[in-house]
């Protein structure tokens, strides 16, 4: 499987900003190598096996095996790689309208960035949604997804002793509609905005939803 220069950079990129400090040795240089490769053929559309990864990076499957035991570890790890540091972003800031915009500010443009490995990440998640609902799934580990519910809930935490519990958690609930990769399906690929459009109806949908959150608490 071929890729270009253009998305081998990305896999560069995204480890100069996962922001873990990088082991090393033989083992490590394998692994990073798996990532790298993996990275490259999610920017290029595709959603990689392990055995496939195993072929363009010339690893042996019975090695590819040993570092991700299945397709899902394996696109998990390379999601977490191109989230890099959004998942440790924070703020010092007590208002959440605020925490909320910095927060879309700081991720949304990363997204955007690895959009195809998102979205190949995406597929994955799809795909064994219809084989389970098909019976066919079988005993392959399930992809999980679930950074955006811990990241929302920290950008609006100074509401958790201003808002009922069911009301922080709807919130975050309401949020998470339009933060992520499926932002960018609806307003860049069904409304065709831009990139910066995209991002100003994101922050204003978000302010609009913290605001009636609050107004809807009784004072």
């Amino acid at each position: 499987m071929d890729v270009s220069r253009q998305q081998s950079t990305a896999g560069e990129d995204a480890e100069r900003g996962s922001g873990q400090a990088l082991e090393r040795g033989p083992r490590a240089r394998t692994k990073r190598l798996m990532l790298e490769t993996a990275t490259r053929l999610m920017q290029a559309g595709i959603t990689p096996s392990v055995s496939e990864v195993a072929e363009a990076a010339e690893v042996s499957r019975a090695t590819a095996y040993r570092y991700f035991p299945s397709q899902a570890a394996l696109v998990k790890a390379v999601v977490d790689e191109g989230l890099g540091p959004i998942l440790t972003w924070q703020s010092t800031s007590a208002d959440a309208e605020r925490r909320v915009a910095d927060l879309f500010d700081t991720a949304m443009p990363r997204i955007e960035a690895f959009e195809a490995t998102f979205k190949a990440a995406l597929k994955l998640s799809l795909d064994q949604w219809a084989r389970r609902q098909a019976g066919t799934l079988g005993g392959e580990p399930a992809f999980t997804r679930g950074h955006r519910i811990d990241l929302l809930k920290e950008a609006i935490a100074p509401l958790r002793g201003e808002l009922p519990p069911r009301e922080f958690e709807r919130l975050a609930q309401a949020l998470s509609l339009i933060f992520g990769v499926e932002l960018l399906i609806v307003l860049k690929d069904i409304w065709g905005l831009d990139s910066g459009k995209t991002l100003a109806v994101a922050r204003w949908a978000a302010s609009a939803l913290v605001r009636q959150a609050r107004l809807r608490t009784p004072s």
